[in-house]
């Protein structure tokens, strides 16, 4: 199965949302609560806002045979700000593809230190690609209180 990574477009919001949502509906359920998934993915998000996200992020797309099966973001800091592999595609290698191109494209800029806030499902995760914990923190988002980490890289 080819796994091909490309630059974010616009038209890509709806469908990057769609994945977000599921996947944190379907995936991170295993580790948060009902309540904090529906606050973390919410059914009336504004959809201008994520739209606006999107552009700032300017991610990276993981598609597979035309589909987006993933998507991720490298910041001029080193910030890994967004990290989703579509819920039906987990285990397939597109996360591990991501991260790789997260990886070549900091070294192309000369970058050598990459953090991230990293759900507790996403932990082992970033910790298979050599990424240490910083700390554990908890996050509020519309209310909930969601334990994610620091956690970072050095290459």
């Amino acid at each position: 199965m080819a796994i091909l990574i490309r630059k974010y477009q616009p038209s890509d919001a709806p469908a990057l949302w769609k994945l977000f949502y599921n996947t944190i509906r379907f995936v991170n359920i295993r580790d948060y609560s009902l309540v904090e998934v529906e606050a973390w993915a919410p059914d009336n998000f504004n959809f201008e806002i994520w739209q606006k996200k999107m552009l700032t992020l300017d991610p990276f797309v993981a598609e597979i045979n035309n589909e987006v099966a993933g998507y991720c973001d490298l910041q001029i800091d080193g910030k890994i700000d967004h990290f989703f592999c579509h819920h039906e595609h987990q285990g397939e290698g597109v996360g591990r593809a991501l991260m790789n191109h997260v990886f070549e494209m900091a070294k192309q800029q000369g970058r050598t230190r990459f953090y991230s806030e990293v759900s507790i499902t996403a932990r082992p995760f970033f910790e298979h690609f050599g990424f240490k914990t910083i700390k554990e923190q908890k996050v509020e988002i519309r209310g909930q209180l969601l334990t994610n980490f620091v956690m970072e890289k050095y290459n």
